[in-house]
């Protein structure tokens, strides 16, 4: 696309990963921020929705219509609630706009899977077939050439930067990965009225709790990605786990080695799959990831540490779970999509402390 700015809509802008887009896209040198939708809150001005926003636009929230979003923008962002995206993208794609979806509508190359896992059949086949996953440190030239990319889960997002090296180099046995992430309360959106008990501050501060054991809808997505990079099929178990933390997610994979490896070795592997990645930092022996050195930022700080003992990685993650596993993603992905440096509108560090 060029160097021009272009107009972006986001629609489902009253939501977390909504306002972190917003956040984003309203300091981006090539971006016309020209519509903004919300169910629950058409009507009312952006800037009293998320007062953090004043002065930065006077843009007021629209009913959610495809057809008026396709009249307004080049590129539509969908922060929806899921099986909300599948109803808008046949209208942007018939109209030639191209879409990025922050929810799970497109990210999974099966049809059945939704039926398995989201409960419903998938409406869009055909939006399906064409959809990019959009994790760039794997798919950028796909994503480059995408009209429709769906940018990873947050969970996925911090489990696949953390294997997918030794995945990749055959490095990994594949009948034993063990997953454990945990996300701050952001994770689970703006509820709006109906807020699950356990996302309140009560339930949430001073306590780590799991929840979806065995069965989040997270785990075929990385299941599908780190079977691409196998060759052939994973099955991971996926403990998903609330912290008390706005934003910032942590993994811990640990991986049963097909060979034995050294910390240095590992370390090494990582750095040689991640060189030139503009915000993949690969730690050094001895340092560990943190979420506070993330936070409010598109970087996933990742190392890796070999198990002698046991003859197992442990491979380890930290992101903003708004950031790289959401809204800052998919910022990346559109700088992709229209040819700019990636790192535009994504410069700012993380926030600290």
């Amino acid at each position: 696309m060029g160097s021009k700015a272009i107009r972006v809509a986001v629609a489902g802008a009253s939501g977390y990963i909504g306002a972190e887009l917003l956040r984003l896209l309203l300091r981006h040198p090539n971006v016309e921020v020209t519509g903004v939708t919300s169910e629950r809150r058409a009507g009312e001005p952006l800037a009293t929705v998320y007062p953090h926003l004043r002065t930065l636009t006077d843009l007021a929230l629209h009913d959610l219509e495809p057809q008026w979003l396709a009249d307004v923008a080049d590129v539509v962002f969908l922060a929806l609630p899921h099986l909300e995206s599948q109803k808008v993208v046949p209208v942007l794609r018939r109209r030639r706009v191209r879409a990025i979806d922050l929810s799970a509508d497109y990210r999974l190359h099966e049809a059945n899977d939704y039926t398995v896992w989201y409960k419903a059949p998938h409406i869009d086949p055909e939006g399906l077939a064409e959809a990019v996953y959009g994790l760039p440190e794997l798919h950028r030239k796909s994503i480059a050439s995408a009209a429709l990319v769906a940018a990873p889960g947050c969970y996925p997002a911090g489990a696949i930067l953390a294997m997918a090296p030794l995945v990749r180099a055959g490095l990994a046995r594949l009948d034993g990965i063990v997953i454990d992430g945990k996300s701050g309360v952001s994770g689970a959106g703006a509820q709006g009225r109906k807020v699950d008990p356990m996302y309140l501050y009560t339930e949430a501060n001073e306590n780590i709790q799991a929840y979806a054991i065995t069965s989040h809808r997270h785990t075929p997505e990385i299941e599908q990605e780190l079977g691409a990079l196998a060759g052939g099929p994973v099955r991971v178990t996926f403990t998903p786990h609330l912290a008390p933390l706005n934003r910032g997610l942590f993994t811990t994979a640990v991986v049963p080695l097909a060979t034995t490896m050294t910390t240095v070795n590992l370390v090494a592997l990582y750095r040689e799959f991640y060189a030139g990645e503009p915000f993949v930092r690969v730690l050094a022996e001895g340092e560990r990831p943190t979420t506070r050195a993330v936070v409010g930022s598109n970087y996933c700080d990742v190392t890796v540490v070999a198990d002698a003992r046991t003859g197992r990685a442990v491979c380890l993650s930290a992101l903003d779970n708004l950031g790289k596993g959401g809204a800052a993603n998919g910022v990346q992905d559109l700088n992709i999509l229209c040819g700019w440096n990636e790192r535009t509108g994504l410069e700012a560090p993380p926030v600290y402390p």
